[in-house]
């Protein structure tokens, strides 16, 4: 992998983690209403898969998708806005942070309703088959949603017709509350899979690299026409499900073990221009990052000065993008009727 790509990987993990840490804050001072599902801890997922997704293709995102909607390219003012419900929001401010949508960059929003991804990514996926078009559809799903039956509905019919569809799941294993293996009887996603003769892999999806290669691989052989994968990210949470979630479900002792594998102790290892000492790998433990680091290190991919100014920029970016929500204007009754009825003639299902 060279420089710059490297670079733009560690930036949008920066971007993401700074944007939804910011975000937690303006939720509890009280500028963000309904519900927020942040996403520290599976950076490495977006930010891998979307890095490897061309700008043709479609996203299709649960309602944890700040982190989606801005690796695709949305702007943090953009994404900002909404969730503070302001017009200058992606969704016009009337979306949430529960549904961001940008036609523009084929990003075709977050949904609420779990399980709801499956049929709207296999309906653009028919789509784009029909015209025979070099196109693929990312359809992000969490563990949560594997029970749902639009799952295995949509994969069979995505499979019977060869639809180019990339399904990932964001297992992040406990759902709203309840650990994978306490309501699932197959515990490994990517096993169910093969009953609908889908290609699948479980990845480390605390690793970025790694998640970018395989979700490489699989692209290449959908826009092959060989049909759907399944690529199972496994990945963790450090917060909640949501804002409202103190996440008190979750043993200490396996917080914090996922906290050393946090895809962004990268740039504590980078800040070093020298290999780090025993002692200091055993602190920090064995784990993806120090590998990676490590190669890092080894082909001189970044220097101390260019971690801070990336660093720097991207708290640039989120203060910005914060004193533009603020200053934007609410929307107005009459933009919510407009939308309403933008392309029904008159019939609206109210």
């Amino acid at each position: 992998m060279d420089r710059a790509r490297f670079h733009a990987l560690l930036r949008d993990m920066l971007l993401a983690r700074e944007f939804e840490e910011r975000a937690a804050r303006e939720y509890t001072e009280g500028r963000i209403a309904g519900f927020l599902h942040l996403y520290p801890g599976e950076e490495a997922v977006a930010v891998g898969v979307l890095h490897a997704a061309d700008e043709a293709d479609y996203v299709v995102s649960t309602y944890r998708e700040h982190v989606h909607a801005l690796v695709r390219g949305l702007s943090a003012r953009s994404i900002m806005s909404e969730l503070f419900g302001r017009r200058d929001g992606c969704s016009g401010g009337m979306g949430g942070s529960m549904h961001l949508f940008d036609r523009e960059r084929r990003f075709m929003g977050g949904y609420a309703i779990v399980g709801e991804t499956y049929p709207v990514a296999i309906g653009i996926a028919y789509a784009i088959a029909l015209r025979q078009l070099p196109e693929a559809v990312i359809c992000f799903f969490g563990d949560g949603a594997v029970n749902q039956g639009t799952f295995h509905e949509s994969l069979n019919m995505a499979a019977l017709w060869k639809l180019p569809v990339l399904f990932v799941c964001e297992n992040n294993r406990y759902q709203i509350g309840t650990e994978i293996h306490r309501h699932s009887a197959v515990s490994d996603v990517y096993r169910r899979a093969c009953a609908h003769d889908i290609p699948a892999r479980k990845v480390d999806g605390m690793d970025v690299l790694a998640v970018h290669e395989a979700t490489l691989e699989a692209l290449r052989r959908i826009r092959a026409g060989t049909g759907p994968e399944l690529l199972e990210m496994k990945t963790y949470r450090f917060r909640g499900h949501s804002m409202a979630d103190p996440g008190s479900y979750r043993p200490r002792a396996e917080l914090d073990a996922y906290r050393r594998l946090d895809p962004l102790r990268i740039a504590e290892h980078l800040a070093a221009q020298t290999y780090p000492d025993q002692a200091q790998l055993d602190a920090v433990g064995k784990d993806h990052i120090e590998a990676f680091s490590d190669r890092l290190q080894q082909q001189n991919l970044i220097t101390h000065e260019e971690l801070d100014r990336l660093r720097q920029s991207v708290q640039e970016e989120i203060e910005d993008a914060v004193a533009f929500a603020a200053s934007s204007p609410e929307p107005v009754l009459q933009e919510a009727w407009d939308a309403l009825n933008c392309n029904r003639n008159g019939e609206v299902m109210i």
